[in-house]
C-alpha cells in the first residue's frame, strides 16, 4: 500500500520539485499551498507524512503543525518542517510545535529521500502493531 505524503508550500516551483524528488518513491501525492488548506487536505484524506514550508500565508508551518500535532486524531502524521529559515529559534519553535524532522532549503534530494523513508518505515511498524 503507497504510503501518503503531503506536500504543503506556498510557492508553486517548491511543491514540484519536492514532487519530482518523490517521484519513484511509492506514495500517493498530494499538495496544499498554506496551512488551512492542508488541515483540509488532511482532514479529507489523512496523509502519513506532511512536508511544510515554514513561512506561508494564511496560516503559518508552526501553527498548522501545532493544530495537526494537539488533534488525537492526525497526531500520528509524521510532519518534517521545510524551509529557508534555519535560525536556532525557528527550528527550536519547529520542534516545539511537534514536528519530527526539519529539512533546509534548497532541499538536498538525498536528505529529503532518507528523512522521508525513515519516517515513513517508522508509520508502517506502528500500522503493523495496530493490527
Amino acid at each position: 500500500m503507497a504510503s501518503k505524503i503531503l506536500i504543503v508550500d506556498d510557492t508553486e516551483t517548491m511543491r514540484l520539485t519536492q514532487q519530482m524528488m518523490l517521484k519513484n518513491e511509492d506514495c500517493e501525492i498530494e499538495m496544499a499551498t498554506n496551512g488551512v488548506e492542508a488541515l483540509e487536505k488532511i482532514g479529507l484524506n489523512k496523509p502519513d507524512l506532511v512536508l511544510m514550508d515554514i513561512m506561508m500565508p494564511e496560516m503559518d508551518g508552526i501553527e498548522c503543525c501545532r493544530q495537526i500535532k494537539n488533534n488525537d486524531a492526525y497526531s500520528d502524521i509524521k510532519v518534517v518542517m521545510v524551509t529557508t529559515r534555519s535560525e536556532y529559534a525557528r527550528v527550536k519553535e519547529a520542534f516545539a510545535a511537534g514536528c519530527d524532522d526539519y529539512i533546509n532549503k534548497p532541499i538536498n534530494k538525498e536528505e529529503l529521500l532518507t528523512k522521508v523513508n525513515d519516517l515513513l518505515k517508522f508509520v508502517s511498524l506502528r500500522k503493523l502493531l495496530k493490527n
